[in-house]
């Protein structure tokens, strides 16, 4: 080897070197990528906004309370609950095919504050959907809302012995029974219809109120002056203890009732616990 070879041959080696150095450095694994998509912060929801839609065959009308918003997975149990109800419309109103209905089909939906502590929230959700009949189908939800956890409290959470459900069922049959017959004798119908009415109304109570949590899955609380739960009002749709024409039925059970019943960590939220 010539002596200016052996010169330049560490020359060659160090610029060989050098490149290798300024080589691009292999894209990360697709764990790696996992891993790094999973620390990136999720994209916040867009807040809850009023929906109305108008179409020949259709009319939709949702509104939401402001205070949702404040929560996220309030937001999202509410949007699921309004989208369902949604679906179902837009189901009959697809069956239609090119036809119309002799009336628009309608859905309306509102979602109202009901009580805002720092402990919880609680939004009634109130309406009807309309495909067709005599009558459109009754809508209603209750929503009672962990503020700090941001999560329902449902009614099998709230109390969980089954045991107790025996108790509330009776107290809440005795008040539905208790207005039925005031609600007959004001209209002073014969003996015999009277009897009739009550019967038929009885059954529908005795069937509404088996002791179960899913009979009594729709409450609300009812606060006192500190914000503290004074009692719970329990909410019947329609046909759940009564015919259509009956409406909406309602019946408030005190604290003192229910404070002994309910699971330990939650008594805290009832005045007197």
């Amino acid at each position: 080897m010539s002596r200016v070879a052996c010169l330049l041959l560490p020359v060659v080696l160090l610029l060989a070197l050098a490149a290798c150095r300024r080589e691009p450095a292999a894209p990360p694994s697709a764990p790696d990528r996992a891993a790094a998509t999973a620390a990136a912060p999720a994209a916040a929801a867009p807040p809850l906004q009023d929906v109305v839609e108008r179409d020949p065959r259709y009319l939709i009308g949702i509104s939401y309370p402001p205070v949702a918003n404040r929560y996220p997975g309030l937001a999202a149990a509410l949007e699921a609950y309004a989208d369902a109800a949604r679906e179902e419309l837009m189901q009959a109103v697809a069956g239609l095919g090119e036809g119309r209905p002799s009336a628009p089909y309608d859905l309306s939906l509102a979602f109202s504050e009901l009580a805002v502590t720092p402990q919880l929230v609680a939004i009634a959700a109130d309406g009807s959907s309309y495909t067709g009949g005599a009558h459109g189908n009754p809508l209603l939800a209750r929503f009672v809302w962990l503020a700090q956890q941001d999560r329902q409290l449902t009614a099998a959470e709230l109390i969980p012995d089954p045991r107790a459900w025996r108790q509330i069922a009776g107290y809440v049959r005795e008040q539905l029974l208790t207005a039925l017959s005031q609600r007959v004798d004001a209209d002073a119908p014969p003996p015999a219809e009277r009897a009739e009415i009550v019967g038929n109304a009885s059954r529908m109570i005795d069937e509404g109120t088996a002791p179960e949590p899913e009979n009594f899955a729709q409450f609300e609380p009812v606060l006192d002056g500190d914000g503290r739960i004074r009692a719970l009002r329990f909410v019947f749709p329609p046909y759940q203890v009564g015919p259509y024409a009956d409406g909406v039925q309602t019946v408030e059970v005190p604290a003192e009732v229910l404070l002994p019943k309910i699971a330990p960590q939650y008594r805290a939220l009832f005045a007197g616990g």
